[in-house]
């Protein structure tokens, strides 16, 4: 007999860090509606895929809900799909991580829902082939990728009717190939649509599987879905419309299809993700002229046969597109390797064990790229992953038994640049600086609170900023598939469009052309008189038993003019402030140069009353609202909700301009402006000395004792 199996594969996911508001709304809206109508439909079984992230969120906040999940494992209506335990994109691993979040994740999975665990959801579906084998090591047998990647095999659409081998080093597992076709009717189109789609195929290739693996907030989440998938009843036409036909469709799981129906053959599948994915992580220019080669050809007749031999590019060039992604990835790097060398050194237990799993949190994929979601634009994601990783750091300093008060300094590629950075470290923060790329702070992990103070982002361009200028805007009445609509959520977002000739850290090194202020500094406009910004500087680190220095020296030009700028980077044991010293020689005697210092702080957002400028104790303004002041001495930024007060210091007075620092970007709503961080640019008009030299020291202050003031009383309150 002739039956077409169904597969329904549902992904739900929640990333590390997100707002708890946002989590029980996507419950509300996708997670609990869908159970409570599939449940009453006995005759559709299907798999799903929860991430550990959103698992953990619902055990701890609606464990009904996965008792509920558990009562349909029991009865064999539902398959549970397992992966990597905080969903990393696991090319990015390496192999002793992605088989401990693989068998990590099984076990809760095995003894919370007492389910079988067997095959596995690949976040992103990123793939390279060599995953095959650690994917067989950490158990598991089957997992679903789309279409384009068996098309990227060389194969056809009329071939792709069930599930094939691969294998690497001996080891084999399935591969199922999940339709884009699928993906983009179900739920936007009828459910005839859908039925039709299945129908031709049932007629073209006896016994098929037909896989559809997407995103579970399609259904509710997504903007305008809940309305049509839930109150206009969308689902329960969808159900009702696959038992009406099941004369001849059948709903299964991937284990039933895996256990029923043997392989339709073998393939190797070329490095890749799905169609979308391969389309953003290409440079903007190459992703506009990829689109429009598509526009081009899409109607012509020869299309299906020519979009076989068009690709995309390779999801590890978002490292390349942003520089954020590279240096979250190389910290978690050196976090794994810590945790790797302490095992061989059989230095386990359970501080080691925390750490490992405040590693694999700091694994989670979403802010390490961006598409048509928030990404590696949202800070509150970017500073989740820190958190975990500082975390992890220091559970293994106590692990280790580091003294209370110490200082240290060490230098290495820690960003794979293949130039040496150095790491500038006591116990109250950690300091990476990279003096090939213009003797710059890019990372300040303040340990207390967990947070990186430069976990910011660089204003660049984007294909889809074309659709903000255009003020484009989606319209009818139909429900629009997340990657079609375009909706503003602000108005204006054309003028806030600005782009950075430099990367956003700390110590940028800026000799301003005539007419800067704080207008053009801060739209990107202000011309540069120097080479210092992205200039090669020389270090050497001077130590003492209390005192550690590093010390960034660079021969270069102003305007003409060859002019040698040295700072320095001081740290003290116990101390909770870096202090940063410049000195400038070969200063023209008959002009003044406009010598400025740019610092960019994050995690400190806008827009609230409880973050704010301040010099002493007068209050300058929210931190959105830009500063230029005279005549300074001291600026602090406070945001109370954090528990920070960071303060700059001079001693010597000088203006300051004080901007923040915004984005626009996509997200699952639309376009929006979101602040990155607050520029602070301390600026002089500097005349040399009788030997040309003019100097000025500065102290950067970094005070959380009112978190840790508030995190002592709630200890105190627990016992």
């Amino acid at each position: 007999m002739n039956t077409t199996r169904f597969c329904l594969v549902l992904h739900n996911h929640q990333p590390v860090g997100n707002f708890e508001g946002v989590i029980e709304q996507a419950y509300q809206d996708s997670y609990l509606p869908f159970l409570d109508v599939f449940e009453q439909y006995s005759g559709i079984n299907l798999s799903l895929h929860t991430s550990g992230p959103l698992l953990e969120w619902l055990d701890a906040n609606h464990p009904d809900y996965l008792d509920r999940l558990a009562a349909l494992v029991a009865v064999g209506r539902l398959e549970i799909i397992g992966g990597a335990f905080y969903e990393p994109i696991l090319t990015m691993l390496p192999s002793r991580d992605r088989i401990g979040q693989i068998q990590t994740y099984r076990a809760w999975l095995e003894h919370r829902l007492e389910a079988r665990v067997r095959g596995m959801w690949l976040p992103e579906r990123v793939w390279e082939q060599s995953l095959t084998r650690d994917l067989v090591d950490a158990g598991v047998e089957y997992a679903v990728l789309d279409d384009l990647h068996f098309r990227n095999a060389g194969m056809t659409n009329e071939q792709l009717d069930g599930a094939f081998l691969t294998d690497d080093d001996g080891r084999i597992m399935r591969l199922f190939p999940g339709s884009e076709r699928l993906r983009y009717l179900i739920p936007f189109a009828s459910p005839g649509e859908t039925i039709g789609y299945l129908r031709q195929l049932h007629e073209t290739h006896p016994n098929a599987v037909a896989v559809f693996g997407d995103d579970g907030e399609k259904f509710g989440t997504w903007p305008d879905t809940k309305a049509h998938v839930y109150e206009h009843g969308w689902l329960r036409q969808f159900f009702d419309a696959l038992l009406e036909n099941q004369s001849w469709l059948r709903t299964c799981t991937l284990a039933e299809a895996a256990d029923e129906c043997p392989p339709r053959g073998r393939v190797y599948i070329p490095d890749g993700s799905y169609r979308e994915m391969t389309e953003w992580v290409l440079p903007v220019e190459r992703h506009a002229e990829y689109l429009e080669v598509v526009h081009a050809h899409e109607h012509d007749a020869n299309w299906e046969s020519l979009r076989r031999f068009l690709r995309g590019g390779y999801w590890r060039n978002f490292r390349v597109r942003y520089s954020e992604a590279n240096e979250m990835y190389c910290r978690m790097l050196l976090v794994s390797q810590r945790l790797d060398r302490l095992a061989k050194a059989g230095q386990q237990g359970d501080l080691w064990e925390q750490a490992l799993r405040a590693l694999y949190r700091g694994q989670c994929n979403c802010p390490y790229w961006h598409g048509a979601f928030g990404g590696i634009y949202l800070p509150h994601l970017r500073n989740a992953i820190y958190q975990n990783l500082i975390e992890a750091d220091v559970l293994l300093d106590e692990l280790e038994g580091k003294p209370r008060q110490r200082i240290s300094a060490d230098a290495g590629d820690f960003d794979l640049d293949a130039s040496q950075e150095v790491r500038l470290s006591t116990d109250k923060f950690d300091c990476f600086i990279a003096p090939a790329r213009g003797g710059q702070i890019y990372e300040l992990d303040v340990r207390s609170i967990r947070h990186n103070l430069l976990a910011t982002m660089t204003r660049r361009p984007e294909e889809y900023h074309r659709k903000v200028l255009n003020h484009q805007n989606h319209q009818g009445g139909d429900v629009a598939s997340i990657h079609d609509r375009v909706v503003f959520k602000q108005e204006g977002l054309d003028q806030r469009l600005q782009y950075d000739a430099y990367e956003r850290n700390s110590l940028i090194d800026h000799f301003f052309a005539e007419g800067a202020n704080l207008e053009s500094v801060s739209l990107g406009e202000a011309r540069e008189l120097g080479d210092f910004v992205h200039g090669r500087y020389d270090a050497k680190i001077r130590r003492d038993d209390r005192r550690i220095q590093v010390q960034m020296r660079r021969e270069g030009q102003v305007d003409g003019r060859r002019v040698t700028l040295t700072k320095a980077i001081t740290a003290e044991e116990g101390g909770g402030a870096l202090q940063l010293t410049y000195l400038l020689e070969g200063l023209p005697a008959d002009r003044a140069l406009h010598f400025g210092v740019e610092l960019n702080l994050a995690g400190l957002p806008a827009g609230a009353d409880d973050r704010f400028f301040h010099a002493g104790i007068e209050r300058l303004g929210q931190l959105g609202e830009p500063q230029d002041l005279h005549h300074q001495q001291s600026l602090g930024l406070t945001d109370e909700w954090l528990g920070i007060d960071v303060r700059l210091e001079l001693d010597q007075p000088s203006s300051i301009w004080a901007y923040p620092v915004a984005t626009v970007s996509q997200s699952e709503g639309g376009f929006e402006l979101v602040h990155q961080s607050v520029a602070l640019v301390p600026h002089w008009h500097v005349r040399g000395d009788a030997n040309g030299r003019w100097a000025v020291t500065m102290s950067l202050q970094m005070d959380t004792s009112q978190a840790e003031s508030r995190r002592l009383a709630s200890a105190t309150a627990s016992v």
